[in-house]
């Protein structure tokens, strides 16, 4: 996902390997993909008694345990006459941006303002040449790290490491998408439900109603909307379960270790299934509202307009 360039930003390089799927509407499918740094295979074990270290058709030797700490599904080692895979380099202009910003491109990557690209090169037209910053931020915005920084929904920061944007709903939405992709090839376990409570979060944290957002963040991708619906109906099911849970409560008269110790619960998670109860219940109050006042704001508009069109009974009528 690259937000922080805009179309004509960005870098020409050949694809080393297509995203899955869209993951941001802002050009997203002219910016080259490439392989993050910390998406790089593992390192391969070596043979002991070799001549030197990332040699050519070195054989992983029959019978030989796995190396300490290997897990199923990791990367294997290369193929009997396959050259290992070189460690990747880091681009000589993320280099340099790490050098002048480490609080946005050093150990921890924050998302960057669109147009920074325009920043950068007013700050250092002599220090960088335009076609590779284009290329290095191309490889930084689709990096792993990157994506994990927009899915998290931090703010937009400039070059001084300052946030000056919200981030748009869809680009948080479609960065977890993102990165559960990622995650799904090498994990072991099921990261699905993880996935859609953090979607559900991203929804709320937006503000938005669930159809404003759905047509906000659905794409083509069907399996993607799908995940989406899934998310929304344990989203329904957990906002009744906390709604049924708040009558109880307040019927009961109890305080809250009384309520939760009564049903053997957690105080502390039963404290947050009401708060979340009493949220959708004022939200709900404020759309019901909102809904009533709108008749009552069109017709106050009409008879305004009605009395600036007639003329007053008052007024003495004009000379002919």
């Amino acid at each position: 996902m690259t937000d922080s360039a805009s179309a004509q930003e960005q870098p020409h390089a050949a694809p080393a390997a297509p995203v899955a799927a869209p993951v941001v509407a802002e050009a997203a499918a002219s910016v080259a993909t490439a392989a993050p740094a910390d998406e790089a295979g593992a390192p391969q074990p070596q043979r002991k008694g070799g001549s030197r270290r990332g040699g050519r058709n070195r054989r992983k030797p029959e019978g030989r345990p796995a190396p300490e700490g290997a897990t199923e599904g990791a990367p294997q080692a290369a193929a009997p006459g396959a050259a290992p895979r070189a460690p990747q380099r880091v681009h000589p202009a993320l280099e340099q941006l790490a050098a002048l910003y480490p609080h946005l491109f050093g150990a921890v990557f924050r998302p960057l303002k669109r147009g920074i690209f325009q920043d950068i090169l007013a700050q250092h037209a002599e220090q960088f040449e335009r076609e590779a910053l284009k290329v290095a931020l191309g490889l930084h915005t689709r990096s792993t790290r990157y994506l994990q920084s927009v899915a998290a929904g931090d703010k937009r920061h400039d070059l001084q490491g300052q946030p000056v944007e919200t981030m748009a709903p869809e680009h948080v939405h479609h960065a977890l998408l993102e990165v559960y992709r990622r995650k799904k090839a090498r994990a072991t376990d099921d990261l699905l439900p993880k996935l859609r409570n953090r979607m559900m979060a991203a929804f709320e944290a937006s503000g938005l109603a669930r159809e404003a957002y759905t047509e906000l963040v659905q794409s083509r991708d069907e399996a993607a909307n799908a995940l989406l619906e899934e998310a929304f109906a344990e989203w329904a099911a957990r906002n009744a379960k906390d709604e049924a849970l708040l009558r109880a409560f307040e019927a009961s008269g109890q305080t809250l270790d009384a309520f939760a110790d009564m049903y053997g619960l957690v105080p502390r998670t039963v404290g947050q299934q009401l708060e979340r109860a009493r949220r959708l219940a004022a939200a709900r109050a404020a759309d019901a509202a909102a809904v009533a006042a709108a008749p009552a704001a069109s017709a106050a508009s009409a008879d305004e307009g009605t009395a600036a069109a007639e003329p007053s009974a008052a007024a003495p009528a004009q000379d002919r």
